[in-house]
């Protein structure tokens, strides 16, 4: 594999176009081994989208390669543990870093980058803004997709789900979590 250069850097407003683009594509494509299409399409309705409180909040990352975002992810101080603006009515209350753990937010790689560490280096960033912001445990909801990745950097699973979708779909998740050290 070649050398890329990744950068990784917050989401701006102005991101949200492109975000909202690569969010279905990775969705579909990442998540068909996993979940069947009626599972990818009730969850990119009710599930999947741009929380713009974690850019507000100045805690959403994106992946640049080549002018263009090939990833997105964050990290969280608020309750919210998944799901995008569609899924709110309000602002999320904020955590006790003292007490509770940060959440991992809304990862999303674009398939043509898909295994090539981007995802990583997201985390590793939202680790290392966590951890500066006071917390001290990381807490996740992962799609079957996604658990792999987070498993390989150090989360464990506590439970297992489903999330009913107002629809009546049923989409299969892992609760996750990780002590930083």
């Amino acid at each position: 594999m070649q050398n890329i250069a990744i950068q990784i850097r917050l989401a701006t407003p102005n991101d949200i176009p492109e975000i909202s683009r690569l969010i279905p594509e990775s969705v579909r494509a990442l998540g068909a081994n996993y979940y069947d299409a009626q599972q990818i399409e009730s969850a990119l309705v009710h599930v999947f989208g741009v929380d713009t409180q974690l850019i507000d909040d100045g805690t959403y990352l994106v992946a640049v390669v080549d002018n263009e975002i090939a990833g997105c992810g964050g990290w969280s101080r608020r309750e919210t543990l998944y799901g995008g603006d569609q899924a709110k009515s309000e602002a999320d209350p904020l955590l006790d870093p003292t007490r509770d753990p940060a959440r991992i937010r809304a990862f999303f790689v674009h398939p043509r980058w898909a295994r090539r560490g981007i995802g990583r280096m997201i985390i590793n960033a939202c680790e290392e803004a966590a951890r500066k912001a006071g917390f001290r445990k990381l807490e996740l909801v992962a799609t079957l997709p996604g658990e792999p990745l987070y498993a390989a950097t150090g989360y464990e699973v506590i439970e297992r789900f489903e999330i009913d979708l107002p629809d009546g779909v049923k989409l299969t998740v892992a609760r996750m979590q990780k002590q930083m050290s």
